[in-house]
Order: structure tokens, then sequence, then C-alpha cells
């Protein structure tokens, strides 16, 4: 099983950065593009419905292996 979670982190690793000219490039300082994504208690949350607040964090986590 300890191999698993490193072969699957790898597996996600080279998914993402095979991703070509789909996935826009980002400046430090550009907008994020609007997303939706399930928030940990089940809902879906779009980054559009925080406009105008002065914060927003972003925090991504395994929900595997915690107990969230």
């Amino acid at each position: 099983m300890r191999l698993f979670a490193p072969t699957a982190m790898l597996a996600t690793a080279v998914a993402l950065a095979s991703a070509g000219p789909a996935a826009a490039e980002l400046a430090v300082g550009d907008a994020a593009p609007d997303f939706t994504l399930p928030s940990t208690d089940g809902n879906e949350v779009t980054l559009s419905s925080f406009a105008g607040r002065k914060n927003v964090v972003l925090a991504f986590f395994p929900k595997a292996f915690t107990s969230g």
C-alpha cells in the first residue's frame, strides 16, 4: 500500500504536466480563471462567487488519509 500513494502522485503530476496547450499559463498578478470544485461538505463552490471580497485563499489537500 505504501507504493500506491507515491505512484498515484507521480501519475497525477505527469497527467497535469502533459496538459499541454489546453492549460493556460498564468503570471504573478494575473486573475485566476473561474472554476467550480466540490467543498469538503460536498457542495459545489465557484471562484466567481467570491468576487468583490478582499482575499480568497485556496487550500488543496488529499482527502484520502485525512479525517475530513
